[in-house]
């Protein structure tokens, strides 16, 4: 047993990695959390037209997430090996990369958004509803367009601040988009303060000035502060990237960038496919997901510290102190997600009476959390494993691990689950969560086989 547990020593060095982490994520999931219960304190049909919408939101966002963190791999090891300039080269490419990203999702959603919102809803979504939820979630999608540029470039520049050790200024950014939501919110949402009521359109503007402002407290800090940071030095006084590098990053880095886009858009497919049983539940999953999402920050926290923890060893070349560390990182992880399920379990009867909304969507909503609970222990070490595997660069592994399981596996079951029987839909929800056991058990093989154990700024070095 003692080798799953750490000293002091090694929690506190976790602990300043990743509670800044999930203090960031967790301060951005109450923003949501709250701006779903205003929202839904408007009516069903203005939630379920917002919830289509974030679902289309979290495909952009992880998007761009898997582009900065397939270059990221490589900051993380730069900086483990002392590499300014190598950081600042990833820094740049995590530019080049996001406004390639930026540029073709401004085109998705304004060729293609009304469409992307029709395919929620179908199935029973007819009538004076589905019409409604569509206006809402088209005025929502307009306005949210707002938030793309400046999310990608706080992830790049928050995202090259972690891989650095810099954890608590993107926690402080997070802290002033917290409290700039809430009061944003609050005011134009409901019309307070001598705003107008904007509703629908009010929780858009809020979340798009949110951003704004989180990405300039997180760049502003960065350029005046090059001492400590010095590759942020002339990262803009050229975009040259050694090819080597370039190419190491399309290799490594490419299939981690489709992964997350098709990750994300498989979640939506999923809920899509849920949606054929009617709108309700979409509203009630919409309901369960923003609370699992706040509990979730403890295991994808964990999952980035992993990320960032090994990667610096990797990049050291300390590939004993990876393995053990690692161990004792992904136990952790499980370990708190277990009283966090606990936690869950018991808040499920009450978190959906929050809103103003059906009985059914509520019943709905609870049992969903209670599944999503009871899932949360294999999602900490499923997350690890995929974390673990990623800071090695076995980018290809994880993509066959994650998006490529979600489409092949999980969509055909829930699309022949919902379609050819008469079950209940929390039960297709749970058969169709518990698949993810199978991919428990490829992360624990391929863990345990070491095939992680690479460090790539030797072989970009040299390539």
């Amino acid at each position: 047993m003692k080798k799953f547990i750490g000293d002091k020593a090694f929690y506190k060095m976790v602990l300043l990695v990743a509670v800044p982490i999930m203090v960031q994520n967790g301060i951005t999931n109450f923003v949501n959390l709250l701006d779903n219960i205003m929202v839904g304190q408007v009516g069903t049909n203005q939630m379920s037209g917002v919830a289509i919408v974030n679902q289309l939101i979290t495909v952009f966002n992880l998007c761009i997430f898997g582009g900065v963190s397939g270059v990221g791999i490589f900051t993380a090891q730069y900086y483990g090996s002392g590499d300014e300039e190598g950081v600042r080269h990833t820094l740049r490419l995590k530019l080049m990369v996001v406004a390639v990203l930026v540029g073709i999702w401004f085109l998705v959603f304004g060729i293609f958004g009304d469409d992307l919102i029709r395919m929620f809803l179908k199935g029973d979504a007819q009538g004076n509803d589905a019409a409604l939820t569509f206006e809402y979630a088209r005025e929502y999608l307009h306005i949210m367009m707002g938030c793309l540029i400046p999310f990608a470039l706080t992830q790049t520049y928050s995202g090259t601040l972690r891989e650095t050790g810099e954890t608590i200024v993107p926690m402080k950014a997070g802290i002033v988009a917290f409290f700039a939501n809430l009061l944003l919110d609050y005011s134009l949402i409901f019309g307070k303060f001598g705003f107008p009521e904007l509703g629908v359109r009010g929780a858009a503007i809020a979340t798009v000035i949110a951003r704004i402002a989180e990405v300039a407290v997180v760049m502003a800090w960065a350029h005046s502060h090059t001492a400590e940071k010095p590759f942020i030095r002339g990262v803009y006084r050229s975009f040259h990237v050694p090819m080597d590098l370039v190419k190491e990053v399309i290799k490594k880095g490419t299939p981690l960038l489709l992964n997350e886009t098709l990750w994300a858009g498989g979640m939506a497919m999923l809920v899509r496919c849920y949606s054929s049983r009617g709108l309700v539940v979409v509203a009630g999953i919409n309901i369960a997901t923003t609370l699992s999402n706040m509990f979730s920050i403890v295991y994808i926290a964990m999952g980035s510290a992993i990320g960032i923890i090994l990667g610096q060893l990797l990049g050291a070349g300390k590939m004993e102190e990876a393995v053990d560390t690692d161990r004792k990182l992904i136990f952790f992880s499980v370990a708190s997600c277990l009283g966090v399920a606990i936690l869950m379990i018991i808040v499920s009867p009450f978190f959906p009476q929050i809103y103003n909304t059906s009985d059914d969507v509520k019943y709905i909503a609870a049992w969903i959390i209670r599944v999503l609970a009871v899932c949360m222990p294999l999602n900490a070490f499923m997350n690890s494993t995929y974390f673990t595997l990623r800071s090695g660069g076995k980018t290809i592994v994880t993509f066959l691990f994650d998006s490529f399981y979600i489409w092949v596996v999980d969509i055909p079951a829930a699309i022949l689950l919902i379609n050819y029987t008469d079950w209940n839909v929390i039960l297709v929800y749970f058969l169709v969560q518990m698949m993810e056991i199978v991919k428990c058990i490829i992360g624990y093989v391929l863990v345990k086989k070491g095939v992680w154990l690479n460090n790539m700024t030797i072989k970009a070095a040299n390539s």
